[in-house]
């Protein structure tokens, strides 16, 4: 061929030229996505950092001979590392929740609080049954402290324990008492707050349905309950007190022969109203002193004075509750209120 007849460079590309643009035309009439394909392979391959050469067989990385770990080995601790920390928190989380689980265990699960609240809410079972009774012994306190402050003695309320009072106290009664001068009425011209039942008719002063004040008293050397009996008369020392006494109460004929008379000390005669003598004439005690005196009965309760009466053992639950409904039984053993 001569040389003109060969092509020449310019021809050369212009061919490669319109090939490439025929191929680029195809590939944009109905191949996009393998263009874009082999353009996303040719664009990772063109960005990847493949190293240029491969390392010799048998030859030790470089960061493994300057005592680096490893790439992969590395990744591999990295990745470890990461279940770890991963394990770490869930540990971590578990043992968090454990001790919140733990805490509120033993807040709700202590025993004490759960005691407390099982003591507080429970609606059976023995701990209902101590609550309801430690619930009536408090207000049982709280009521006697209240009448303490307005009665001033202690205890606040006493029981009858004879028939000696009868029939304007009966045996099983809680009597309210203040203490001597306390709530005294106007009729009582003493330090006591007593108006003897003289006294009374005059003024028309009646408590418990009879005339003049009921008092409570211990003679000195009494070893049992003290005395709950109506004060009769007042007498004053070495008075001469049998023209004032009534015949009804005493079989004397005359001073003499009527025990301590005349009066041994400034007193108060006395007498249980189902009694048939005085408790001076019969000897159960002297004219009662002022500081004998415990205190003034004001008010009875019936029937709850039972409750102390068998709980000291001096009568029986079921006479208490025969005399409570009415039975009729023997009478109970003198004791605080003693029969003359």
């Amino acid at each position: 061929m001569d040389k003109g007849d060969r092509p020449t460079d310019g021809d050369e590309s212009a061919d490669r030229d319109e090939r490439n643009r025929s191929e680029s035309a195809t590939a944009h009439d109905g191949g996009g996505g393998v263009s874009d394909e082999l353009e996303d392979e040719a664009s990772d391959g063109a960005g990847g950092d493949a190293p240029d050469t491969e390392p010799e067989a048998g030859s030790r990385p470089e960061a493994e001979q300057s005592g680096e770990p490893d790439r992969a080995d590395a990744y591999d601790g990295a990745s470890h590392g990461a279940d770890s920390h991963d394990e770490a928190p869930r540990d971590g989380e578990d043992i968090a929740t454990k001790a919140g689980l733990g805490s509120t265990r033993s807040s709700d699960g202590d025993p004490d609080e759960s005691f407390l609240y099982r003591f507080r809410h429970d609606r059976e079972g023995a701990l209902m049954w101590i609550r309801e009774m430690l619930s009536s012994v408090a207000v049982v306190l709280l009521v006697g402290l209240l009448l303490f402050g307005v009665s001033g003695v202690w205890p606040p309320m006493v029981a009858v324990e004879s028939g000696s009072m009868e029939p304007n106290m009966q045996v099983g009664d809680l009597v309210f008492v203040t203490e001597p001068g306390r709530l005294a009425p106007d009729a009582a011209e003493n330090g006591v707050g007593v108006v003897t039942h003289e006294v009374g008719q005059e003024v028309d002063y009646r408590t418990f349905g009879s005339y003049g004040s009921v008092m409570i008293y211990t003679p000195p050397g009494r070893t049992g309950s003290p005395i709950i009996h109506r004060a009769r008369f007042h007498v004053t020392e070495g008075e001469n007190w049998y023209d004032r006494a009534d015949d009804r109460y005493h079989n004397a004929v005359d001073c003499e022969s009527l025990a301590n008379c005349p009066a041994p000390h400034d007193g108060y005669i006395t007498l249980g109203d189902n009694n048939g003598a005085y408790d001076q004439a019969s000897g159960l005690s002297p004219p009662v002193r002022a500081e004998w005196v415990n205190g003034v009965a004001r008010v009875r309760v019936p029937y709850l004075g039972y409750i102390r009466l068998v709980a000291t053992g001096q009568v029986e639950l079921n006479e208490a509750i025969a005399r409570t409904v009415g039975s009729s039984l023997s009478p109970a053993s003198s004791g605080f209120s003693a029969a003359g």
